[in-house]
């Protein structure tokens, strides 16, 4: 029998032809993703489900898709969709996370003309009559130098574009290696950097507690003075009511804006100045992109149900069902060994060695390397997955090798994680007992037994008295519980680690407390999805 796809959001006609000529029996209604009542009444009868933004899979619904295996969201963002309940479902939740890449690098560089030259102001000016020539003053891209904060995708297209612009383009990425830097034809960067020698700077990076306000009023003062700037990307990366006042005194020369910190946008600092030119998120918003998610969607979807080919899923590996069985906590292991050394390091890498040993160098070693790069990207980006984070290590210039060899040690099986910046080697080994558990088997080459908590806290110091004392009554004093604790050291007196399980993340005041002491070389919390 052929498999069962609804489309219940606007797809093309193309888009729903590809289901057809691939065999699937598929079924073409927009109407039902607004209608949450039709939709849970139906969706028992389908194998897979088609969607665009308007179609909300709740928990509730995916309680009645009894035969579901596979969402397809066509576009990037899948807040519409609850994954876990999903996961818990079995069903895969795919999305197309590369299809909008040049639209919304387009559409940057559009804000971006529009901004230099005052475009929307001068055409309504003349719109209603007058004649001002003299008052719409603008200033040319070439030999401008562009900053570009995110050097991805989406950003690697606009250095493209700006470049054929004949402009200078410097760009800030902790990822962005040398190598690539030099392939993009850009100069890699820090960002006080780019922000002190930037006249234009556009940003394309995601929202993370790390990029949150990237553009603060304390970065704002840094800039050049007459410096433009154009978010394309996530709202909550610069501070839109700094960035109203520096557009006010004249230190930012003007802006432009298509996403905001809050969405759908009914008032923001940045509304009404004349300076500055905004768009309701319109960088997605091309016939063309549209047209090719939902080809990627459909595409996508049907691999799926008819050889079990697994693309862009935000939910699982890219594994068979009976590789699931066994592979499943190694798949975990991969990633809790990939997010420790993502969390930890700060500097571009160049390089992510993977060894596996025993028995694990026999499964499919695909599927755990993509889970272990996407457990180090997702530290930067979160939106990454098990598909796409090879690729975005690849565009960063990132080269990745594995190893495999014969049990060489006390564990059946193990795999061990390298990561190497310019500036040093960074690894973590681990492996799976009989429990089922992943465990942390070696940091640093010293030697532990310790379980991956969700709320973790990650030291180093000399190793001399009174440490554990430190941490301890440090905790203590401030309201922050220890609920277990994993201590290891290569040698008397030389480098130690500990472990620490938090009930709860560590407050930030109370991690520099510990680092005040002087004692440790480094103090990081860590976090892990241990569902």
């Amino acid at each position: 029998m052929a498999p069962k796809v609804l489309v219940s959001d606007k797809l093309s006609e193309t888009a729903v032809q590809i289901f057809r000529d691939r065999g699937i029996d598929v079924t073409f209604d927009p109407s039902i993703g607004k209608d949450k009542d039709k939709l849970l009444a139906v969706i028992g009868d389908y194998d897979g489900l088609a969607i665009r933004s308007a179609t909300k899979v709740t928990e509730k619904i995916l309680e009645a898709a009894t035969n579901l295996k596979v969402i397809g969201r066509a576009g990037i963002g899948v807040d519409n969709v609850d994954i876990p309940a999903a996961s818990k479902k079995g069903v895969i939740v795919m999305n197309t996370p590369f299809g909008n890449s040049v639209t919304t690098a387009e559409h940057a560089i559009s804000l971006m003309m529009a901004v230099a030259r005052q475009i929307p102001e001068a055409s309504a000016s003349t719109h209603a009559g007058k004649w001002e020539k003299s008052r719409f003053m603008g200033v040319e891209l070439t030999a401008k130098t562009l900053g570009v904060i995110g050097a991805g995708n989406i950003g690697g297209i606009v250095c493209d574009r700006a470049l054929g612009l004949r402009m200078k383009v410097v760009a800030y990425d902790p990822f962005l290696s040398e190598e690539r830097a030099t392939k993009l034809g850009v100069t890699k960067v820090e960002l006080d950097e780019l922000l002190a020698r930037a006249d234009f700077i556009t940003l394309h990076v995601p929202l993370t507690d790390k990029t949150r306000n990237i553009l603060s009023a304390e970065n704002l003062a840094k800039t050049k003075k007459g410096v433009r700037i154009v978010n394309c990307a996530r709202g909550g990366l610069v501070d839109e009511a700094a960035l109203a006042e520096a557009l006010k005194s004249g230190h930012v020369a003007g802006a432009g804006f298509d996403v905001f910190e809050v969405e759908p946008a009914t008032d923001s600092p940045l509304f009404n100045l004349p300076n500055v030119v905004v768009t309701p998120h319109l960088g997605a918003s091309t016939t063309e992109a549209q047209e090719n998610v939902a080809l990627q969607v459909a595409e996508q979807m049907s691999d799926y149900l008819l050889s079990g080919a697994v693309q862009n899923a935000l939910n699982m590996p890219s594994v068979t069902a009976e590789e699931a069985r066994v592979m499943g906590p190694w798949v975990k292991l991969a990633s809790h060994l990939g997010a420790f050394a993502g969390q930890l390091t700060d500097e571009p890498i160049q390089a992510i060695n993977i060894l596996y040993d025993g028995a694990v160098s026999e499964m499919n070693l695909d599927a755990l390397g993509c889970a272990a790069i996407a457990g180090i990207m997702k530290a930067t980006n979160p939106d990454v997955n098990m598909v796409s984070a090879p690729v975005v290590a690849k565009e960063r210039g990132v080269k990745i090798s594995r190893t495999t060899q014969a049990k060489s040690g006390v564990f059946d099986a193990y795999i061990k994680l390298t990561v190497v910046t310019e500036g040093r080697e960074r690894s973590i080994a681990g492996t799976v007992f009989s429990d089922g558990k992943p465990r942390f088997i070696q940091i640093k080459g010293i030697t532990l037994d310790a379980e991956v908590g969700e709320h973790m806290l990650y030291t180093t110091n000399d190793d001399v008295p009174g440490i554990i004392g430190t941490l301890g009554q440090t905790m203590g004093e401030n309201g922050v519980n220890i609920a277990n604790f994993t201590l290891g050291r290569s040698d008397a007196g030389r480098d130690a680690i500990a472990l620490l399980y938090l009930d709860a993340p560590a407050p930030d005041a109370v991690l520099n407390k510990l680092r005040a002491t002087g004692l440790f070389r480094q103090v990081r919390p860590l976090a892990f999805d241990v569902g």
